[in-house]
C-alpha cells in the first residue's frame, strides 16, 4: 500500500547546506497564561522562546531557570504574608505544609489558624498541664497575632523571655540576639555534652536548647544527607521546624562573623546553596504545570499547561526542553566551540511521563507499555512456552531432548505423545510419528503452543528493530567523533572552509534525530490493530527508514578528494529528504492522535478496548 505522504528524491530541488531546515523543532515554545503568571519575568529567566506557529507534534512550554522559580516562590510567599499577616518565615512554611496550595491554604487559615500553625510546625501545642505551662513562656494575644511573630528566636545561655520580633529580619542580615542568663547553672549541651563557659547556644521558641557546632552538623546532615526542605527542632519528639532565617544563620554568619573553620564554610555554603535548591524541588513538585529537568546537575524547570491535564497525554507527546545543553547544564569552552557530542547534547525530555528521553512520535501510555514489555520476564515465559510443554497429568514443565516422540514425565511417570499431546497408549507402534491430528486435546494443544511461538515471533521483529536503533543512537559519540575527522580531512584536501563542511555535522545530527523516531514507531506498531492506518504508517516508517540507511551509508563511506563537491550535494539533498521523512512520520501520527484514528491490539491506558486481532 503506499503511502498518501510519499516524497520521492526526484520530486524536489537541490539544498544547499545554507538552505536546510533548521532541525533543532523541539525547542519552539509560546508564551501560555496560567495561574501562576509566568510570563511576568523576561530576560535569561526564559530560555525558550517563541518561533512561530508550531507544528501538530509540538506543544507550548516556557523553560525557566532556578532565579525565576524563585521569584514564582516568593510572588506565592509575598500573597500569603498580605493575606494572613504573616512574616515571611511563616508564611514560607505554610505553605511547604500545604503544598503550595494558596487557596486551600487560606481557607484553613482562616477557618482555625492556631490548629494550622501548629501542623505546619510553625508553634508548639498549647499546653495542658498547669506544670507545662509554668514550664513555658507566657503567650499573649490572638493566635492570629502571635502568627505574626517571627517563629524562630536564637537565645545565648540561658535565654531570656524576651520576645521576637514582630518582623523577620532579611535573610542576609539576620543575627542572634545576645540575652542576659536567667541563672547561674552552667549549661550542658545535651547532644555533645560540651560545657564550656563561652558556649554559643540556639533555640527555637520551644526553648529546646543546644550548641552552635550540634546545631550546624544537624542541619549539614538533614540538607545533604537527606534532602529534607523542612527540618524539624533536634529533640525528641518536638514538631517545630526551623524557618528560612534561622537555617541561613547557622550554615552562613553573617558579614563581620568569625571566621572558621574554611573547610566547614564551604560545607555550609554547599548546605545552604542545596537547602534552596530543595525549597524549589519542593515547589516545582507540587505543581503540575511544573516539572524539573531531569538531567543530571541541571537546575532548570519546564512550565507547560497543556500537560498539566493527564486526559490530554492520549493525543499529544510533551516533549520539551529546558533550553541547557551538556552535562550538568553546563559546557566548557571547547565543547561550546565545536558543539559535538553527547556533552552538548540539548536537555530533552517527555513532560508528560518518566521516561527521560524524547519518545515521538508514541504517546505516554504506549511507550511505558512497551518499556514493562521489554523489562519484565514475560517473554522468558513465552520462550518456555515456545520451547517445552507441559504434561497433561501434573502440568510440569518438559523439554524435548531428544528425536522420539514417546514421551514419559518423571515426575508423574505419564506417558504421552509430544505432537499431540494425547496418550501414549492409543498411539499403537507408531514411536517416531503421529497420524492422530483428530483428537481435541491434542488440537488444542497444538494451537496453543503455535499461537506462542508465533507471539514470540512478532516480538522479537519489533523489538530487533527497536533495539538495534536504541544501540545506534548510543554509539552516537563514535560517530560524531569519526564524522569531525572526515570535516578535518575535507578541509585539507579541498578548498571548503569550516563553515562550509558543516553539513557533515547537519546529516549527523539529522540521522541521530530520525533514529529516536524510528526507535519509537517500532514500540507503537507492535500495539497497533491491523488495518489500513497501521499499512500507512509503517509505509511511512518504511520510507523514513530507507532514507535514513541511505544517509548514513554516505556519512560512513571512504571519502575521495575528488569527489568532496559531489558528497557535498548528495548529503545536504539526503539531509533534506530525511529531515522531511520525519516531519512526515511525526506530523501523521500526531495528527492520527488528535484525530483518534489509531486502534489498539492491546488494551492501552486512556483509549478504547481493542478489538481482539489473531496473529
Amino acid at each position: 500500500m503506499s503511502s498518501d505522504y510519499e516524497y520521492s528524491d526526484d520530486d524536489g530541488d537541490y539544498y544547499d547546506d545554507e538552505e536546510m531546515i533548521d532541525g533543532t523543532q523541539d525547542d519552539l515554545s509560546g508564551a501560555s497564561e496560567d495561574d501562576m503568571d509566568m510570563d511576568v519575568y523576561g530576560g535569561d529567566d526564559f530560555k525558550v522562546t517563541p518561533k512561530g506557529k508550531r507544528k501538530s507534534y509540538e506543544v507550548d512550554y516556557d523553560s525557566l531557570s532556578q532565579s525565576a522559580v524563585e521569584k514564582l516562590v516568593k510572588e506565592d510567599v509575598d500573597y500569603i504574608c498580605s493575606i494572613c499577616g504573616v512574616d515571611e518565615s511563616v508564611a514560607s512554611l505554610l505553605l511547604r505544609h500545604m503544598k503550595w496550595n494558596k487557596e486551600r491554604l487560606v481557607e484553613k487559615y482562616m477557618d482555625n489558624p492556631t490548629s494550622l500553625l501548629v501542623a505546619a510546625g510553625v508553634t508548639a501545642p498549647e499546653p495542658t498541664t498547669t506544670s507545662a505551662q509554668s514550664r513555658t513562656r507566657s503567650i499573649d494575644g490572638s493566635a492570629s497575632r502571635r502568627s505574626t511573630r517571627g517563629a524562630t528566636r536564637i537565645l545565648a545561655l540561658g535565654g531570656s523571655k524576651t520576645k521576637s520580633p514582630t518582623t523577620s529580619p532579611p535573610l542576609s542580615h539576620y543575627t542572634p540576639r545576645s540575652f542576659k542568663p536567667k541563672s547561674d547553672e552552667p549549661f550542658v549541651c545535651p547532644i555533645c555534652f560540651d560545657d564550656s563557659s563561652d558556649l554559643r547556644t540556639l533555640a527555637l521558641d520551644c526553648e529546646h536548647t543546644f550548641c552552635s557546632g550540634c546545631w550546624n552538623a544537624y542541619l549539614v546532615s538533614k540538607i545533604r544527607d537527606e534532602g529534607e526542605h523542612s527540618v524539624k527542632c533536634m529533640a525528641e519528639g518536638c514538631a517545630l521546624v526551623c524557618p528560612d532565617p534561622f537555617i541561613r544563620t547557622v550554615l552562613v554568619p553573617a558579614p563581620g562573623a568569625p571566621i572558621g573553620d574554611p573547610t566547614q564554610e564551604e560545607d555550609n555554603r554547599k548546605a545552604w546553596s542545596h537547602f534552596q535548591e530543595l525549597l524549589v524541588r519542593h515547589y516545582v513538585a507540587s505543581n503540575k504545570r511544573l516539572k524539573f529537568c531531569p538531567y543530571p546537575g541541571c537546575t532548570n524547570t519546564v512550565s507547560c499547561p497543556s500537560a498539566a491535564d493527564k486526559s490530554s497525554l492520549t493525543t499529544i507527546v510533551p516533549t520539551v526542553s529546558c533550553g541547557a545543553r551538556g552535562i550538568g547544564g553546563q559546557m566548557t569552552q571547547s565543547q561550546s566551540q565545536s558543539g559535538w557530542g553527547l556533552t552538548g547534547k540539548e536537555h530533552k525530555f517527555c513532560f508528560g511521563c518518566h521516561i527521560e528521553s524524547d519518545h515521538r512520535p508514541v504517546v505516554c501510555s504506549v511507550a511505558r507499555m512497551w518499556l514493562k514489555k521489554c523489562r519484565d520476564d514475560s517473554e522468558t515465559a513465552n520462550w518456555i512456552k515456545s520451547n517445552t510443554k507441559e504434561c497433561s497429568q501434573c502440568q510440569s514443565t518438559i523439554e524435548k531432548n531428544g528425536g522420539c516422540n514417546h514421551m514419559t514425565c518423571k515426575k508423574c511417570k505419564h506417558e504421552f505423545c509430544w505432537v499431540c499431546m494425547g496418550p501414549w497408549s492409543e498411539h499403537g507402534t507408531a514411536w517416531y510419528s503421529c497420524n492422530r491430528y483428530d483428537e481435541k486435546a491434542g488440537v488444542d494443544a497444538r494451537d496453543a503452543q503455535s499461537r506462542s511461538r508465533a507471539s514470540l515471533e512478532r516480538y522479537l521483529h519489533y523489538y530487533n528493530r527497536w533495539a538495534n536503533h536504541e544501540q545506534s543512537a548510543k554509539l552516537s559519540l563514535d560517530l560524531y567523533a569519526k564524522t569531525e575527522k572526515k570535516m578535518e580531512d575535507m578541509q585539507i584536501t579541498s578548498s571548503l572552509t569550516w563553515i562550509e563542511v558543516q553539513f557533515m555535522k547537519k546529516a549527523v545530527e539529522e540521522v541521530e534525530r530520525c533514529r529516536m523516531t524510528l526507535k519509537w514507531t517500532y514500540s507503537m506498531a507492535y500495539y497497533l490493530a491491523k488495518g489500513n492506518e497501521k499499512d500507512l504508517f509503517e509505509d511511512n516508517q518504511r520510507d523514513l527508514e530507507k532514507a535514513v540507511e541511505d544517509l548514513s551509508e554516505l556519512l560512513e563511506g571512504p571519502i575521495e578528494p575528488e569527489n568532496i563537491p559531489m558528497l557535498r550535494q548528495k548529503v545536504t539533498d539526503k539531509t533534506v529528504y530525511v529531515q522531511k521523512r520525519n516531519e512526515i512520520v511525526l506530523e501523521d501520527t500526531a495528527k492520527g492522535f488528535l484525530e483518534g484514528r489509531w486502534k489498539w491490539n492491546a488494551s492501552v491506558e486512556g483509549f478504547d478496548e481493542p478489538e481482539r486481532t489473531e496473529y
